[in-house]
């Protein structure tokens, strides 16, 4: 558990080709199933602290026990933290993820900024009112960024756990299928 930012909860990936990432953890790996968020597009979304016109990504998201595994495919050339890692040159690892109430997150968020963290950018799952914030952390060699989302009590957490059940005794058979809207 990091004491700056709650327990990991998911490790995510940032990919050029979804596709090919999600046969290579369903197929080499043999993690899933995954479901797919497809064209999603973040409401209220800032970058690097300023109002900006959100990406439009597709998300997918399996269990490897209890840790999620996410993969995101951008979609557009609008700025975020997902264009800045690709623009870098890397593909692949990129973040991982604390899941917090909404008090523990607004009182986690103000700590870290108070603390002199940046952000590299947030906003919220549109429809849901989930918020997500990804701490500007990769600061040394071989660093990453820090997201918290607001999880713990929000109308996404049955659909999280609902996930991570499929993950449990997985068969290989229907390896990625479609989030209800």
């Amino acid at each position: 558990m990091s004491r700056h930012f709650g327990s990991i909860r998911q490790i995510a990936f940032v990919v050029h080709d979804l596709e090919r990432a999600l046969r290579y953890w369903t197929e080499t790996l043999g993690v899933g199933p995954f479901f797919l968020m497809r064209d999603l597009v973040p409401e209220a979304f800032h970058y690097r602290g300023k109002p900006s016109p959100a990406p439009r990504m597709t998300l997918a998201l399996g269990n490897s026990g209890d840790v999620q595994v996410e993969l995101i495919q951008q979609h557009d050339d609008r700025p975020s933290a997902y264009r800045d890692y690709l623009a870098s040159g890397r593909e692949g690892f990129q973040h991982v993820s604390s899941w917090l109430d909404r008090t523990t997150y607004d009182e986690t968020r103000g700590r870290l900024l108070a603390s002199g963290s940046e952000i590299a950018h947030e906003g919220a799952l549109p429809g849901s009112g989930v918020r997500f914030v990804y701490f500007a952390t990769d600061v040394a060699p071989g660093g990453l960024l820090y997201e918290m989302a607001d999880v713990i009590g929000s109308p996404i957490e049955p659909v999280v756990n609902e996930i991570a059940r499929a993950a449990r005794g997985w068969d290989g058979r229907d390896p990625v299928r479609d989030l209800p809207a």
